[in-house]
């Protein structure tokens, strides 16, 4: 049995390891209380904020062609 559970809770620690990681690289853990804070604000409810007033990593983040791109 131990031959199985061994590998297996390895193999898990290191795939746990792995998503640390993954997070660490990502900047999840960048800015947690201007988050926490952000969560409760109801200042963009109704519409989303201005690009001139969005944070810099907002704007250049994931940034796809416009509907006009065609590439």
């Amino acid at each position: 049995m131990l031959i199985y559970l061994v590998p297996v809770s390895l193999g898990l620690g290191l795939l746990g390891l792995g998503a640390f990681v993954w997070t660490l690289r990502h900047r999840q853990y960048e800015d947690p209380k201007g988050d926490a804070a952000r969560i409760l604000s109801d200042r963009w409810d109704d519409r989303p904020a201005p690009a001139d007033e969005r944070p810099a990593r907002a704007r250049s983040d994931h940034a796809g062609p416009t509907p006009g791109d065609r590439g």
